[in-house]
């Protein structure tokens, strides 16, 4: 048997999946604590180790994504805050990234301790589309340089000047990466050039920077950051389908949600947006989890008219305890029950601003309609029982109260199996295997 080994170093919890890449099924799983306490490999070595053994199978390759350590955090620098640090932004959100800041114009000094009190990993530089405007781009650029900048930059601006803005920032001691305009024309986004330079600098730069293992093996290892990762194991599973899905992570601090969307009139015409759309998306909901942001998600079902009469101050009540202790565990029906509940909340809250633009920053929103497929994910999906995961499933997809375009006729499944971030690993070097295990494990 052909196999190799897919593993997740999360931030509470590392996962580790034997894939038979010639029957495109997983034959091996395991999890370990991730150990940032000590060293992350403990925890990963672990893990693989008890894979492997469950799988039978011996020394075989390793495709390993992280996001402990707080994962990909990244800054993004426009010349216009509706058009190109809007396109920067959805970006670093299609490449895995946590965007932590997000400022346009020229910059000044106050602009500069924001961009540092911010502490990104990433510096996206963005400004003015090929042949457009380049002073913007030009000054803060030079203003990096003559600030003694050592956060890497991924430069992906106007091309006009992309050559001599490389030249100046490397002379200034700026890690810099150069890559094509994210918006080379208003109306056109053009990710995946910045999306590949950033994954480079993350790999080259950010690993091995945080200090999360001592020498150079993990840093060797680490091929994306998960939510790369998964994105691109979406993407995998969206082209094998041909149609648009949606998928909804639900993680103790944030809820993700993806959605692959099929090119339309949308993409012209007069209602086009000026910084593009992104067919292939990602949002970040930074209140919205199971545990440390578990009252967030209760303030903002509130505001969004979810929770029932009465239900508020019980739901708050406990969602606290969750915040106060992360490690939390139901312990009893009761518990999972309020568990479920948040979940549900979280889930919808999500797909609802995912599918309203807001998060996206597009002005016509996201329409999730024709959505065939929506996937949950996440420790209290992956966990619960078939029938009490379908619930929380059940929850976003009966939700229309609002008539913001969700989807209207799809088929719910749970990644129990975690192969959505495993096909992402694959996909480059097994693109056959990445979709035959999408296949067997999701798609059915």
């Amino acid at each position: 048997m052909r196999a190799v080994v897919c593993a997740d170093v999360g931030s509470t919890y590392t996962k580790a999946a034997v894939v038979d890449l010639d029957g495109g099924r997983l034959v091996g799983a395991a999890s370990a604590p991730t150990t940032v306490g000590t060293d992350v490999l403990h925890g990963l070595d672990a893990a693989v180790g008890a894979a492997t053994a469950s799988a039978g199978v011996g020394d075989v390759p390793w495709y390993v994504c992280s996001s402990a350590g707080g994962g990909l955090r990244l800054a993004v620098i426009g010349y216009e805050p509706l058009v190109t640090a809007q396109a920067g932004r959805r970006v670093g959100l299609s490449a895995g990234a946590n965007v932590v800041h997000v400022a346009a114009g020229r910059l000044g000094a106050a602009d500069l301790s924001a961009l540092r009190a911010a502490r990104p990993d990433v510096v996206l530089l963005v400004g003015g589309t090929d042949g457009g405007d380049a002073d913007t781009l030009t000054h803060n650029a030079t203003r990096l340089a003559r600030a003694r900048w050592r956060v890497p930059v991924v430069l992906a601006g106007n091309v006009d000047v992309r050559d001599d803005l490389y030249a100046l920032l490397g002379a200034a001691g700026v890690p810099v990466t150069a890559a094509d305009n994210v918006l080379p024309r208003i109306g056109v986004l053009a990710p995946a050039p910045a999306r590949a330079a950033i994954r480079e600098v993350f790999l080259r730069h950010v690993i091995g920077g945080k200090r999360l293992s001592r020498g150079s093996r993990f840093a060797r290892l680490v091929r994306a950051a998960t939510p790369d990762a998964v994105l691109t194991g979406v993407e995998v599973l969206a082209d094998s389908l041909g149609g648009d899905l949606a998928v909804v992570d639900v993680g103790g601090a944030t809820t993700d949600v993806y959605s692959v969307l099929t090119p339309d009139e949308r993409a012209g015409g007069p209602g086009q947006e000026v910084a593009g759309t992104l067919w292939r998306a990602r949002t970040v909901e930074g209140d919205l989890g199971m545990r440390w942001s578990a009252p967030g998600v209760v303030r903002a079902a509130a505001e969004e008219r979810l929770l029932d009469a009465g239900e508020e101050g019980p739901l708050a009540a406990a969602a606290a305890v969750r915040a106060a202790d992360p490690a939390f565990l139901a312990a009893d029906d009761a518990e999972r029950v309020v568990d479920r509940r948040i979940a549900a909340l979280a889930a919808t809250v999500a797909l609802r601003r995912h599918a309203r633009g807001a998060a996206t920053g597009e002005r016509a929103g996201r329409d999730l309609r024709e959505v065939k497929l929506l996937v949950g994910s996440g420790g209290v999906l992956r966990h619960a029982e078939a029938g009490h995961a379908a619930a929380v499933l059940d929850a976003v997809l009966t939700d229309h109260a609002g008539g913001w375009p969700l989807p209207r006729a799809a088929r719910p499944v749970v990644d129990v199996d975690y192969v959505l971030a495993a096909a992402g690993l694959l996909a480059a070097d097994h693109p056959a295997a990445a979709v035959a295990v999408l296949r067997h494990h999701l798609a059915g």
